[in-house]
C-alpha cells in the first residue's frame, strides 16, 4: 500500500531531498507562503473571494495550515521551495 501511494506521486517527491509536497490546487501562488523558523517549515495558504448570488452576497474561504519539523543534521539555510 504505501508503495503504491508512492508510485502515484510526482518522481520528485521520491527524491530523498525533499521533506514534503503538498497539493495548494485552487491557490494562487502569492497566497501560499513557506517560513522557516525554529527548525520547522510552515507552510501557510489563504484564499477567499466573494460574489454576489440570487441569495445576496456569498463568501467563500479555504485555508491550508501546514507546519513540518526539519529532520535532524538539516539547515534551516538548506531548505527551499517551489509552487
Amino acid at each position: 500500500s504505501i508503495q503504491r501511494r508512492s508510485n502515484r506521486l510526482p518522481s520528485a517527491s521520491r527524491d530523498r531531498n525533499v521533506l514534503a509536497v503538498m497539493d495548494v490546487k485552487g491557490f494562487d501562488p502569492e497566497e501560499v507562503t513557506v517560513k522557516v523558523k525554529d527548525r520547522k517549515v510552515q507552510v501557510l495558504a489563504e484564499h477567499e473571494e466573494a460574489h454576489t448570488s440570487a441569495r445576496g452576497r456569498e463568501y467563500n474561504y479555504k485555508n491550508i495550515r501546514k507546519e513540518i519539523s526539519l529532520p535532524p543534521g538539516v539547515s534551516e539555510d538548506e531548505v527551499t521551495y517551489s509552487v
